[in-house]
């Protein structure tokens, strides 16, 4: 290359804005919001899309949900939610949008309110932490661009609050979803202490209340056009929880609820989870923009 024309390049560089050169999608791991609910400060991880510090747009969000055992670092750590998320939105599959990750493994674990009414963890999700993720960031705040999914216990936890709340979100997608211990015995000892001094009959109510079969069975014949969401439901075909899945797509089917129902190769692992994500950002993109 000429030289002069080296010159004049480097010093059109030069002049460009640096906002362009800063400018990449961030991931902090670790925020915190005080809850008087809970009485703790409970964790959350969030993502913020490229351009979210440069500008004065708002974004659509897309609450997603851990699993058990792990929390609001799962999605950062194993799921690769940056670089999945990153690589959907430059190949334009995925809109910009922010990610809310929220921790419900520390201290008690669970997306539900417990039986012993001593950690009501859904009423700090819709009373104080989403109120929160809408006064701190530059959020869209309509259920047109509000979005829920999740994997296993989070699985679980987006149906129960898609269906709790379903003038709140447009677009749910469970992934591998668990619905809870059903054999009484197996629900008494995987929550214990908590059920301790509660009757039987008052073991069985919590878990209906909680139980995403039971709540789509009691869905209205004539769903509201403002209660409607766009499901989009996904589970190995070696996952150990693709009967109940299966059950649910035949149950939602049954009921003439429309929904996208897939059984792919794989089991309940990060590996089935990362390849369901760009899914999942697509789906609910079209959501966003108004399918």
């Amino acid at each position: 290359m000429n030289y002069y024309l080296k010159i004049l390049l480097t010093l059109s560089l030069l002049s460009l804005p640096f906002s362009l050169f800063s400018q990449t999608s961030k991931v902090f791991e670790t925020k915190v919001v005080k809850s008087d609910i809970l009485g703790v400060e409970k964790k959350y991880s969030i993502y913020l899309p490229e351009g979210y510090e440069t500008s004065d747009r708002s974004y659509p969000v897309l609450y997603l949900l851990h699993g058990y055992s792990d929390n609001h670092t799962g999605w950062v750590q194993f799921g690769e939610v940056q670089r999945i998320t990153d690589q959907a939105i430059k190949e334009g599959t995925a809109t910009p949008m922010i990610i809310v990750m929220p921790d419900a493994d520390t201290d008690r674990i669970g997306y539900t309110n417990n039986i012993d009414g001593k950690w009501n963890y859904e009423d700090f999700f819709f009373k104080e932490l989403m109120p929160h993720i809408e006064a701190t960031y530059r959020t869209r705040n309509e259920k047109r661009y509000r979005a829920i999914a999740g994997l296993s216990m989070g699985g679980g936890g987006t149906f129960i609050y898609a269906l709790r709340h379903p003038e709140l979100f447009a677009a749910a997608c469970p992934l591998s979803a668990w619905f809870g211990e059903a054999n009484y015995e197996q629900r008494k000892k995987e929550m214990a202490p908590y059920y301790d001094g509660k009757s039987k009959k008052e073991i069985q109510a919590h878990y209906d209340k909680n139980n995403p079969l039971v709540l789509m069975e009691q869905l209205p014949e004539k769903i509201e056009w403002n209660n409607r969401i766009r499901w989009y439901i996904d589970c190995g075909d070696d996952d150990h929880l693709s009967i109940d899945n299966s059950k649910m797509h035949i149950l939602m089917t049954n009921k003439k609820i429309p929904h996208e129902f897939r059984m792919r190769d794989g089991g309940h692992n990060w590996s089935y989870w990362r390849s369901a994500l760009p899914t999942v950002l697509e789906f609910v993109t079209k959501s966003f923009h108004q399918y």
